[in-house]
């Protein structure tokens, strides 16, 4: 299943400065570890601010909320979810279709 995620991240401005640098360093990890896996194909900046738009593949809803409950930024937080579907009108599905 598909999912579009928006990540919005919101580190207290009082955060141990050392805390801050190992959540970050482990979020990062296992961010990559999930990407190498195959589970978080794409992820992009928004331009501007602390948060990314991210696409994941994952087999349900569950792994997904297991997935986003682990990272090490999850408390500090805001996350929409976004179910994605195949669009009929894609051409990717028309066949004979050259991309």
């Amino acid at each position: 299943m598909l999912f579009a995620v928006e990540m919005d991240v919101n580190i207290p401005t009082d955060l141990d400065p050392e805390v801050k640098a190992d959540t970050i360093a482990r979020e990062k990890a296992y961010s990559h570890e999930l990407q190498r896996a195959g589970e978080w194909p794409h992820i992009w900046r928004k331009v501007g601010q602390y948060s990314n738009l991210s696409i994941f593949d994952v087999k349900d809803s569950e792994r997904l909320h297991e997935i986003l409950w682990n990272l090490p930024l999850f408390p500090y937080m805001s996350i929409e979810v976004t179910p994605l579907a195949v669009h009929p009108s894609d051409i990717s599905l028309v066949d004979g279709a050259s991309a």
